[in-house]
This record gives C-alpha cells, sequence and structure tokens, in this order.
C-alpha cells in the first residue's frame, strides 16, 4: 500500500507559476485527478486596497474571506512565479466532478548551512549516485532542495529550504524542475543494492539535514482547544444565519422565540465543540506514536534516539520482542513475524524475509514482503547472518503507509452526489422568493404606512421564514437513524453520507469470501530459521505408527501475489542436503517443474477439479546440491531454487459456500443490481463458485476472454472462448478445437470471465473494447490487490454506482475507491472502508443499500417537508402582513419548535422495506416529481388558508382589527387566529402526506411514536380550535364563540387532509404515465447505459473461438 499520492512535479509553467499536473488514482491516497498550484507574493497596493475595502464594508469581507480564503489571497496578493510565491493556492479536481476544491497555504522557509548539503566523498560512487541516501540521487539533486534564493536577512553561508504542508505531507522545491514536489520523491529511483549500502547508518551531519528536509518522524492530528473549535464553528454559514435571525426577531420584539433558539443553538454548539474534539483526540491517540530507537551510526557505533528523530536512510536495530513500527522501513538483515491487521485487516500474522541485494529499483508495493510498515506490530524478530536485525528507514510521517491512512481519514474524499447539489440550488431557488416576497412585503407595508425602521425588519425577517435554519439538522437526523439501525445489525459506517449513496448502488463487486518453535534446535546441532513438528499423535493410536521426525527451516521466499507461488528450503534430520518446496498456482508451479515429472493428463485433471469448483494448489520439491546450513541457504536466490523442480502433486480444498451467498446474490440480481466476482482464485474455480451462487445463471451464457500481450513482433490479440473447453483456461490454445464450440450469446443474458492477466492486457491495448467487456463481465479471476482498485474506478468511470464488500485484506484499495466499501474485517483497518460488517457474510449488502434506499428516501421526504413547512409560513405571514399583522411570538416558537421541529425528528425513524424491490429512490430533488408535488402542495396550502380568511371575514360577528397599530401590538385579533389555527393543522397533514411507506420504506403505522405524536397534536389543536382554555392567553388567540364557525374550519382542514393525500397518490400513479405519455424515454446519459443499448443493437464479442 503506498502511502504517497503523486508529487507536485512538472514542468516549468506558462505563466504565473501554475502548475497543472495529473495525479495518482490510488484512493487511498488520492481521490483527486489534476492539481493546480498558482503562487502569490505581497503587494503594498494591493494590502492597502484589502483593508480599504474591509474597512469599507464593516469587517464583513473578513467573514467571507473566513469562509473562501483563496478570495482573501486574490484580493491582498498579487500572482507571480511558484519560485518567488510565498502563499500558494491549490486547486483540487475530483475524479468524479468537475468543479474545483481550493486550499491555501503558506510557503515555509528553513535555513540550511551550505556545508551541510555537500555529501561526505566517501559516500559518492563513480556513477555520482549517493550511497547515504537511501536511493539514487543525482548528486546537485540535494542542493537543489534548498538552493532557492538569498535575501539580505540570510545568514553568510546559509541556503533557504523552501516548503509547504498540505494535509500533513511536506512539498519541497526543487530548483532545477521549478516546482514543488513530495519529499518522498527524493527517494525514487533507489535500487536494492542503495538499501543494502545504507547499512552502515547515516552520520550525525547528515541525520540532520536529512530532518531538515524531511521533517520530523511524527503523524500529528491536530486537536484545537475549545475556543478555537467555537470561532470554527459560531463562523459557520449555518450559524452565522442563526444569529443573523435572532438579531431580527429581538429587534421585532419576538423575545421569547429568540431566546429559545439562542439556547438550542448554543446546545448544539456546545454538543458539536465536545464531540469534534473528543474525536480528534481519539484519533489522536490511536496514531501517536513515541519511543526509543538504536540506530547504527557509522563506525560501528550504536545510538538511541526518540522514533520522532528517524530519517530515510536510518539504519534500525529491531529487538528480537519485536514492538510497533515507528516508519515505513525494508528490512535488510534478519526475519521479523508481523501483525499488519492495523493496515490491511489481515488477523493472520505475515513473515517478512530481508531485501535481497541487486540492482532493482525499491518499491514498497513489489517488495511488501520485505517491508515493515508503520504502525504494524512485529511479533518477533529473529537475526540469523549477524548479530542483529537490521531494517533501513525509507520514509517517515505521513509519507508512511499509516500516514497515508490518516491522512484520508483527516480529508476523506468529498462526496458528489446530485440530491446534495439539487438541495443547494433549492435553497436558493427559496432565497429567490423570499427576495419576491420581500419586495412585496415592502410594498404592502409602505401602503399601510409603517415607519421605514419598521418594514426594514420586517422584510428582512421573511427571508428568515422562507429559508428554513434547521434545515441541515434536519437532514442529518435521516442518516443518523439509517446509521443507528445499521449499528444494531452489526455494520459499523464512519462515513454517514456514504448511507444514501447505498440507496444509488447499481453494482456490487464480491471478494471470496503454523506455530512455530525455537530459533535453534539441539537436535540439529545447527542455526536454523525455525523447527516444524508434527503434533503429538492421539495416545490411542501411540505405538501404531512412528511419527514424522521434526523439519528445520532454513531458507523461505514468502508467497507473493505477483509471483503467485511461495517457496521454502528445509533439512531433515540427519540429511546431508537440504530440499526444496514450492506451493503455488498449478499453472505456474507445473511451468517451472521438468516436463517429465508433469503427468501428460495434468490439464485434464486440473480442468476436473477446479470445474467441480474445488481450490486447486500445486505442490513440487527438488533435492539441494548444497550443505544444509543456514548460511548456504541464505544464498540461495529464487531462481535457482526453482530451477528443475519436480511435480509432487496438487492439493486439492474444497470451497463451500456460505448458506446466505446464493439467497443474497439471487435477491440482487433479481433487483436488477448487478454482481460480479473479483477474486484472486482460478478463473475456472471463479466460473464454478459463480454458477454455484447464481451470479450465472444455468441458462445464461458465459464465455472467457484470454488476452496475449504483443510479443515476437505480433501484435496483442484476443480470444473468446465458451467455459466448457478446457483449454480456455489451461495450457495452449488450439484453435481447431476452440471453433468447434460456436455459441451465440443473448446480450442481455451473456457473461464474460477472464483473468488478471488479460485485463492488463485489455488496459493497456484495448482501452476502447475495456467498456464492452466491463458491462458485461461477471467473473474477474487472477486479480492482484491493485487490479481490483483499478477495476472499480473503471467501472466508476461507466457511471456506476459501485458496491465493493471483501474482507479487507488484500482489497483495501478497492474498498476505498468503492462508492459503498463494506469490508468484512473487524479489525482497525476497517476505517479505510465507510462500512464494516461484524458478521463475516454478505448479508450485510442488502441490508446496506435497503437502509441507503429507505436513507435516501426519507431524505426526500424531509427535505419537501421542510420546504413545504417554509413555503406555509411564507403564506401564512404574507396574508397576516397585508392586513399589518403577523404571527405571535409564542405562536411562532409553537409551530416551529412544538409542532414541526418534532414532526421533522419522528418522520424520519421509519424503517427500512423488508425487501428490495427493482425500483430505486431518485437522485434528483429538481425534477417533474417533486417540483409538481411542491407547487400543487403549496396551492392546496394557499388556497385553504386564504378560504379560512375570507370565510372568518364574511361573519356577521367578524371585528377588523385596528391596522393603525403594527403587529403584535394589534394581537389578539380574528384574522390571525383563524390563520394560526388552520396553518397549524396543515404542518401535521403535509408530514403525514410526504410520509409514504413504499417501496422503499415500511408502512407509517410501523412508526408508532410518530403517528402517536401526529394525533396527539391533532388531538390538542382540535382542543385548542373548539376550546382553548389555558393557551388562548401565551398564544394571543382570539376567542370566537360560533361553534358552527368552528366546525366549518375543521371541515375546511378536513379536506386540506384529504386533498393533501390524493394529490401525492394521483402524482405518484398517474404522472409517471402521463410524462411517458408526453415526452418517450430518452436515451440515458449514463455511460454504461448507452454501452447496453448498443449491445443490444450491435451483439459482442463476436462468435466463440474468434480472435481479434
Amino acid at each position: 500500500m503506498s502511502a504517497d499520492s503523486s508529487p507536485l512535479v512538472g514542468s516549468t509553467p506558462a505563466s504565473y507559476g501554475t502548475l497543472t499536473i495529473g495525479t495518482s488514482l490510488d484512493p487511498l491516497n488520492s481521490s483527486f485527478s489534476s492539481v493546480r498550484l498558482s503562487g502569490y507574493c505581497g503587494s503594498p497596493w494591493r494590502v492597502v486596497g484589502y483593508y480599504v475595502v474591509v474597512w469599507v464594508m464593516a469587517g464583513i469581507p473578513l467573514l467571507l474571506f473566513w469562509w473562501k480564503p483563496a478570495w482573501g489571497v486574490w484580493l491582498r496578493l498579487q500572482p507571480c512565479t511558484l519560485a518567488r510565491a510565498e502563499t500558494l493556492v491549490i486547486e483540487i479536481r475530483d475524479k468524479e466532478d468537475s468543479s474545483w476544491q481550493l486550499y491555501t497555504v503558506q510557503v515555509q522557509t528553513e535555513a540550511i548551512s551550505e556545508g551541510s548539503l555537500e555529501l561526505p566523498p566517501q559516500t559518492q560512487a563513480e556513477d555520482g549516485c549517493s550511497q547515504v541516501a537511501v536511493g539514487a540521487v543525482p548528486e546537485g539533486a540535494w542542493k537543489d532542495t534548498a538552493q532557492l534564493h538569498r535575501n539580505e536577512e540570510a545568514v553568510s553561508g546559509q541556503q533557504v529550504l523552501r516548503y509547504y504542508l498540505f494535509q500533513g505531507r511536506r512539498y519541497i522545491w526543487i530548483e532545477t524542475q521549478q516546482a514543488f514536489c513530495q519529499v518522498s520523491l527524493l527517494d525514487h529511483g533507489r535500487t536494492c543494492d542503495d538499501i543494502h549500502h545504507s547499512r552502515s547508518g547515516l552520520s550525525l551531519r547528515d541525520q540532520t539535514v536529512r530532518k531538515t528536509i524531511y521533517g520530523p518522524n511524527v503523524i500529528s492530528v491536530p486537536v484545537k482547544s475549545y475556543p478555537q473549535l467555537l470561532v470554527d464553528e459560531a463562523l459557520n454559514p449555518y450559524y452565522g444565519f442563526q444569529a443573523f435571525s435572532i438579531g431580527l426577531w429581538l429587534a421585532d420584539h419576538y423575545y421569547w422565540y429568540a431566546l429559545c433558539i439562542f439556547l438550542i443553538s448554543s446546545i448544539s454548539i456546545c454538543l458539536s465543540l465536545y464531540k469534534t474534539r473528543k474525536q480528534s483526540q481519539t484519533l489522536r491517540d490511536m496514531v501517536k506514536l513515541s519511543m526509543q530507537v538504536c540506530v547504527c551510526r557509522p563506525g560501528g557505533e550504536k545510538e538511541w534516539v526518540d522514533s520522532s528523530e528517524l530519517v530515510p536512510g536510518d539504519c534500525m536495530m529491531l529487538p528480537q520482542e519485536g514492538g510497533l513500527m515507528p516508519c515505513d522501513a525494508a528490512l535488510v538483515a534478519g526475519e521479523c513475524m508481523v501483525n499488519e491487521s492495523s493496515l490491511t485487516g489481515e488477523s493472520i500474522p505475515v513473515l517478512k524475509t530481508a531485501l535481497l541485494e541487486g540492482p532493482v529499483p525499491y518499491c514498497p508495493e513489489t517488495h511488501r514482503r520485505h517491508t515493515l510498515f508503520c504502525g504494524t506490530l512485529i511479533l518477533q524478530a529473529r537475526a540469523f547472518i549477524g548479530p542483529h536485525v537490521l531494517a533501513v528507514v525509507t520514509r517517515t510521517g505521513f509519507c508512511t503507509a499509516k500516514g497515508g491512512l490518516v491522512s484520508s481519514i483527516l480529508h476523506p474524499r468529498p462526496i458528489k452526489f446530485k440530491f446534495y447539489k439539487h438541495s443547494m440550488k433549492f435553497v436558493a431557488a427559496l432565497s429567490v422568493l423570499a427576495l419576491l416576497g420581500t419586495i412585496y412585503s415592502v410594498f404592502i407595508l409602505y401602503r399601510n404606512r409603517v415607519p421605514v425602521n419598521e418594514i426594514v425588519i420586517r422584510a428582512l425577517d421573511l427571508v428568515t421564514v422562507v429559508v428554513p435554519p434547521a434545515l441541515p439538522a434536519a437532514m442529518t437526523v435521516c442518516t443518523l437513524y439509517a446509521q443507528s439501525r445499521l449499528q444494531r445489525r452489526g455494520i459499523f459506517c464512519i462515513h454517514p453520507l456514504r448511507i444514501n449513496l447505498g440507496g444509488k448502488v447499481r453494482l456490487v463487486c464480491f471478494d471470496k469470501v503454523m506455530e512455530e518453535g525455537p530459533a535453534a534446535d539441539s537436535a540439529f546441532g545447527t542455526q536454523v530459521l525455525t523447527v516444524m513438528r508434527p503434533p503429538v499423535p492421539d495416545s490411542q493410536l501411540q505405538g501404531m505408527e512412528e511419527p514424522p521426525p521434526p523439519v528445520s527451516i532454513l531458507s523461505r521466499f514468502p508467497f507473493s501475489s505477483t509471483l503467485q507461488r511461495m517457496n521454502v528450503v528445509v533439512a531433515w534430520l540427519g540429511a546431508t542436503q537440504p530440499e526444496a518446496y514450492v506451493k503455488g498456482s498449478p499453472e505456474l508451479v507445473a511451468g517451472l517443474c521438468n516436463p517429465e515429472t508433469v503427468p501428460t493428463n495434468f490439464a485434464q485433471m486440473l480442468q476436473s477439479y477446479t470445474a467441480a469448483g474445488y481450490r486447486v494448489v500445486a505442490l513440487a520439491g527438488k533435492p539441494l546440491p548444497i550443505a544444509p546450513s543456514l548460511e548456504a541457504a541464505q544464498q540461495l536466490t529464487r531462481d535457482t531454487v526453482e530451477h528443475e523442480l519436480s511435480l509432487l502433486g496438487l492439493l486439492v480444498m474444497r470451497n463451500l459456500l456460505k448458506p446466505q451467498t446464493t439467497p443474497v446474490i439471487q435477491a440482487l440480481r433479481k433487483t436488477g443490481i448487478r454482481t460480479v466476482m473479483v477474486t484472486g482464485d482460478n478463473l475456472q474455480t471463479a466460473i464454478t463458485v459463480a454458477q454455484s451462487c447464481g451470479m450465472v445463471g444455468a441458462q445464461e451464457h458465459l464465455l472467457i476472454i484470454h488476452a496475449t500481450p504483443p510479443e515476437r513482433g505480433q501484435p496483442a490479440s484476443l480470444e473468446f472462448l465458451p467455459v466448457e473447453s478446457s483449454v480456455a483456461v489451461n495450457g495452449p490454445k488450439d484453435p481447431d478445437q476452440a471453433a468447434s464450440y460456436i455459441l451465440e450469446p443473448e446480450p442481455r443474458s451473456s457473461h464474460l470471465a477472464l483473468s488478471g492477466l488479460t485485463f492488463g492486457v485489455l488496459m493497456k491495448h484495448f482501452p476502447r473494447l475495456l467498456p464492452k467487456v466491463l458491462v458485461q463481465g461477471t467473473v474477474f479471476a487472477r486479480m492482484a490487490p491493485e487490479q481490483k482498485t483499478e477495476l472499480v474506478c473503471e467501472l466508476q468511470k461507466l457511471q456506476y454506482c459501485v458496491g465493493m464488500c471483501g474482507d479487507g485484506a488484500n482489497d483495501c484499495g478497492a474498498l476505498k475507491a468503492a462508492d459503498v466499501g463494506i469490508s468484512l474485517s473487524q479489525a482497525e483497518a476497517s476505517v479505510v472502508s465507510p462500512f464494516t460488517s461484524s458478521v463475516a457474510n454478505i448479508e450485510c449488502v442488502p441490508m446496506v443499500i435497503r437502509e441507503g434506499r429507505c436513507s435516501l428516501d426519507t431524505s426526500f421526504s424531509v427535505f419537501k417537508y421542510m420546504a413545504l413547512y417554509s413555503l406555509t409560513q411564507f403564506m401564512s405571514v404574507l396574508i397576516l402582513y397585508t392586513i399589518n399583522t403577523n404571527l405571535g411570538d409564542m405562536q411562532f416558537l409553537a409551530i416551529d419548535l412544538v409542532i414541526t421541529t418534532t414532526v421533522a425528528v419522528l418522520m424520519s425513524r421509519t424503517g427500512p422495506a423488508l425487501a428490495l424491490g427493482r425500483a430505486r429512490p431518485p437522485g434528483a430533488l429538481i425534477s417533474v416529481p417533486v417540483l409538481s408535488s411542491l407547487l400543487l402542495q403549496v396551492a392546496l396550502v394557499a388556497g385553504v388558508q386564504l378560504g379560512g380568511y375570507f370565510l372568518t371575514v364574511a361573519q356577521p360577528w367578524f371585528v377588523p382589527l385596528n391596522r393603525t397599530v403594527p403587529a403584535p401590538d394589534n394581537l389578539p385579533n380574528y384574522e390571525n387566529t383563524v390563520v394560526f389555527s388552520v396553518s397549524s393543522f396543515q404542518y401535521l397533514i403535509l408530514a403525514a402526506a410526504v410520509s409514504k411507506g413504499a417501496p422503499f420504506r415500511r408502512p407509517l403505522y410501523t412508526n408508532v411514536p410518530f403517528l402517536v405524536t401526529l394525533v396527539l397534536l391533532g388531538s390538542i389543536l382540535v382542543g385548542l380550535l373548539l376550546a382553548p382554555g389555558l393557551l388562548r392567553g401565551p398564544l394571543m388567540l382570539r376567542n370566537i364563540a360560533d361553534t358552527c364557525f368552528k366546525l366549518l374550519l375543521l371541515g375546511l382542514v378536513a379536506f386540506n387532509f384529504v386533498g393533501a393525500f390524493m394529490l401525492e397518490s394521483v402524482l405518484d400513479q398517474c404522472l409517471p404515465v402521463c410524462l411517458r405519455w408526453l415526452w418517450p424515454k430518452r436515451a440515458s446519459k449514463k455511460r454504461f447505459k448507452q454501452l447496453e443499448a448498443e449491445l443490444v443493437e450491435q451483439p459482442w464479442p463476436p462468435p466463440t473461438g474468434s480472435r481479434q
């Protein structure tokens, strides 16, 4: 797992020091597709203009610049080249969106003595490479990192290092490249030989300059103080709007309402501060690591230093009892047993062996079996050649694997979801409506001869009515309920916003779901790696058979997912020469064996086992012509051990499907959700499992794509073979035999299967065919961990909403890249995945999807309700403004807190539907159904309120209010009483009308607290209308003695109730039919749907047996 995001480096920019580059798509480290840097430096005239603008506008720009720091930089500073920049504006474009995110950082400087940058002459190799450096670095590169400019303040004999910190990582200026790059780039290109040359350690001078350049070896999680958090929270636009609203309410004499909102906002801020600080402290305590480390110094000296002092190139001595790793390091001597669950989720300890010397470039991913990652736990360290276990530091701080993981937690990938975009646009539309209402209210109030200051307050107050300040909190409650329900089912979510994405999932990728003795044994009389003893036989069987003797392990080459095999060199007790054994992929191991030892029916036997769904591993071995000693075995290379092996046999293991697998797969397919297998197993085994669990139906066609990379002047080619052909997977291809299988698959029921090798060839040589393969691909076998990530990213490019379910061992990248990643591991690395299931089966997938659909549908309902609540109150206020009155202080309080807030919180409690259906909740808020519902409901609300008003005016006992006195001084009056009473019922009616259950939620009656609240509040409102009693005074209601009129108002409310439900029902059932009749279905904008339509018209792939 690489912890590096792509370095910000490139050619010299054309203007203003702006550097545009492409970045890595590794989702663990970088979710963005391009980064643009712009440099800015000081300008006296701009600074003067900046402060003039701030002073003239009474400091308001300071608040704006707090929200948008880049705007302040653009106004205060002038553009310049990166070489002279004091401030940088970093523009990042996410790979899933075209918008840019802006960040500002300060360029920092640090003086370095010029002499310290010179590498010692004795450490320079003939080719100009440093042997002290942890890699091949050009001779002048170290000077470039500090060679920038000398200013008058610089001390003589010193140079200045320029760098900036972004998301924890350090980026330094490279003069020759005229660009900033991540500091870890300095070590790119190093070879395994370079790392072994660093075993002698760094001198104090080299260590000092490296620490200046690389920075301290710490992964710091900022924990702000409560005053800092209070400032951040209070300056949030949401609370800024609340403060503005409270000021208006106080000016308008709504003291009780303003006080309640102030108290609620204060409590909310305090709880948020406590939760934020506690989470930061928890994460800081989890990642904080400080320990004493023994490092080597030139001349054989040792020194104990704090782990924060480590720099790349230091050589550490690891204690035999193990411990936590404070950095990333390459093991150069000895062996280590390591628990990597904190990074990969793999609970089984991993054996790490010494890195082999050679001119091969060192890469942590390629050489992960020789790399110790920061944060992992070394269970045991053993030295064999030499007295110590040595490891050379390669990465420190946020450049380490653990640093990348922490950075992904601190700076998660932004979620791009149409619903959230549309919600912002809708709020903007409400703001426009508020502006129109403000203009109308100014005209009406001026006509009624209201004082100017009163007109201003009333007009601005209308904005707080139309734009609901409680909307963000109400939307958050939806996901919190879903998160709580998932947690009760053993599914934990660390990114609640991802729950709504679960409702849009269209495709789900599934990954399939030795005790060692002491280091030496007197029986062998020599040092060995370990001794393996067979188990003690059962007492009843003792004496029947002599137990096998123990065996000593002299050398190991651990399993590699790239090589698909592992080796071991062992010696039996009393043997004169050791033996080598190999275990791995049957196809590869057979290719390493002497052909005479491979049976002629090997391919057929392998095909028969894999076709039956068995997992097959090949075993091979040979005697080695060396002495049975540890020193001799450690000199062996992997090629020597794997040369001319003898095939010993096949180890056949049965893959049993979990009982939950088949029902889940079938349920997903019935609802139109594609299921894809992504595994590292044999292709034929994966195909059999896919057929067994229902990913590929019995009547559906399955084709295998085999790709041949270009070789011997021949271009890359593709071959399509039926699954029935054994040569489709094993051995050379016979075109005559392949051509005998001619199948014409139906596009809608055909599936493709391919291996990781074929996937790689398609990515490189057939990029235009890759989308067609992905749309039909169901089985991806022999996939390396990085290929799983690439597959998820390629599916997302086709605009699939991708789910990924895996064990977290070798699919961390894919889990992070997926829109909805579900880890079946309970290890600490579950933080890589948005969802973690404590139950290790795939039943969690439909649960997450059902909760996602429920949460998304509930979010639509809550948003509609909050919008209708605001518009309903907007109508009430406009009607009352027209006659120069308004709602009272306690009336606003009753509507906003007692009715609306209670209802909005409880309506989100409705649980998900018990079963998945084919229908999916809409993702677009701005759509004909949603807008039609809102407009018609608002029209009904306005009609009922106006009807109640005119009915009141028409009554013989009606007495008009005194329009010469503004509200609230003219309360109580009949107009206010009727409008308040009718609108209060409307809030309850609208809540019930938009809370439909099917198809994504359970019926309304299952949400007992919500139903009880509606009945209780409705009963109180009926009682308030018929017999106000003690509440009439606080609510400032006018007593209405006419019982017939009160019953007439209840009849009007009943009409509103029936009308609201009829509108929703008619819109749900008739509107889709009308829309299809008026506007025939247009071609989908989603890329994968376009491809599916193309495949219906022009089936692909061609007949089996053909080549491309």
